[in-house]
């Protein structure tokens, strides 16, 4: 990959309204030029990649299908929304990424319209759309509400107790689950898309309400339970998605998420869904299209400045001060040296604490909670 890379495209789209006007085939070139352009800001600013590098495809779907702003798109994690950031007019500002005065390395509501909620480190986004759809509900709108929650934002357990309440609600919302590790689904082809699809058709639901409606008039309401659950069944083991349909969410899914030949017709379907949470399962891969953070996504998580050809990260210079992050893993260290009922918590973040070094020194004093502030 070269350092720098013509972007005719991107040049010509400030806004997603400008977006929108592009034909499919020419969204798949966007995502391309978007993608070497999320590259060399970062290799500039340092920050999130590879979670950034794998929602590109599905950044421009959803600017291109919603009408966003109206339509309010919600990130969780934050970190994923460089590319959401370069199409949401921020393109001239992205190289002032985590820079005093410069764009936030999360979303921001004081920063861009675009924003509708400032999520950050992590799990918040299906509730905060939850809250979002029932007002617009209560207002007599009718505007679409996306939560995209992923990279370890899933795991926590405020995600679940906001899918049980939207579930209960019935409120019409989507939640898009970015599973970039392969911890839920197994990877997904041509059938699984086309089923995908289907499901997530205007004829597939008609079909599937004249048949509730038929058994409604026809069966016993002991027997109509039955129905709907072999209906379920029969849908959750040909696509997955038990655990959502459980908890009141319409599952589509799993769909490859670097195919915009997929994502937009599937996406398309669901806009126009009208009853209901929704949750579309889209697959990707950390740090797509950029060959060292592929085969590194860990070190590519978040990195410093970077060569963009070599992907050799700059080094800090001798001399210098050190990093904040290592100050306090050595002054917590040496408090738990001092007392022994000193313990350290983190919230996934061992290495970004320098609660890493602690549970080297401590292991039995330290603890990972996983995402869960």
């Amino acid at each position: 990959m070269s350092a720098e890379t013509s972007t005719p495209l991107l040049d010509r789209v400030q806004t997603p309204e400008e977006l929108r006007t592009l034909k499919d085939h020419e969204l798949k070139q966007l995502a391309d030029e978007l993608r070497h352009e999320t590259i060399s800001a970062v290799s500039v600013t340092g920050g999130h990649l590879g979670a950034g590098l794998g929602v590109v495809e599905l950044t421009v779907a959803l600017h291109a299908v919603f009408d966003t702003p109206r339509d309010k798109v919600i990130w969780d994690v934050g970190h994923q929304a460089y590319p959401h950031k370069i199409l949401t007019g921020r393109r001239d500002r992205i190289r002032t990424l985590r820079q005093a005065d410069g764009l936030s390395g999360f979303c921001k509501r004081a920063e861009s319209e675009y924003d509708p909620f400032g999520a950050g480190h992590a799990s918040t986004s299906i509730s905060a759309g939850l809250g979002m759809a029932v007002a617009r509900d209560l207002a007599g709108g009718d505007n679409n509400v996306i939560a995209v929650i992923g990279d370890g934002a899933m795991s926590a357990g405020m995600a679940y107790e906001a899918m049980n309440n939207a579930g209960a609600m019935d409120s019409r919302l989507i939640v898009i689950l970015n599973d970039n590790d392969m911890s839920i689904a197994p990877p997904v082809g041509a059938m699984s898309a086309y089923l995908a699809r289907l499901i997530s058709g205007g004829t597939y639901r008609s079909v599937r309400r004249w048949a509730k409606e038929l058994t409604h008039k026809i069966l016993p309401r002991s027997w109509q339970r039955r129905a709907a659950r072999a209906e379920e069944f029969t849908r959750s083991f040909w696509t997955g998605g038990t655990l959502f349909e459980e908890l009141g969410f319409y599952y589509v899914g799993p769909i490859n998420g670097h195919n915009l030949d997929h994502l937009l017709p599937i996406l398309r379907n669901v806009r126009r869904m009208k009853n209901g949470p929704i949750l579309v399962h889209v697959v990707t891969q950390k740090g797509k299209g950029y060959g060292p953070a592929e085969e590194s996504a860990d070190k590519f998580h978040g990195v410093g400045r970077f060569n963009v050809v070599t992907g050799s990260q700059e080094k800090a210079a001798p001399g210098g001060p050190p990093s904040y992050t290592k100050v306090f893993a050595k002054a917590l260290i040496a408090e738990a040296e001092a007392d022994d009922k000193v313990v350290a918590i983190t919230a996934a973040m061992p290495s970004g604490t320098g609660l890493d070094k602690f549970a080297d020194a401590f292991p039995d004093r330290c603890f990972d909670v996983g995402i869960a502030e």
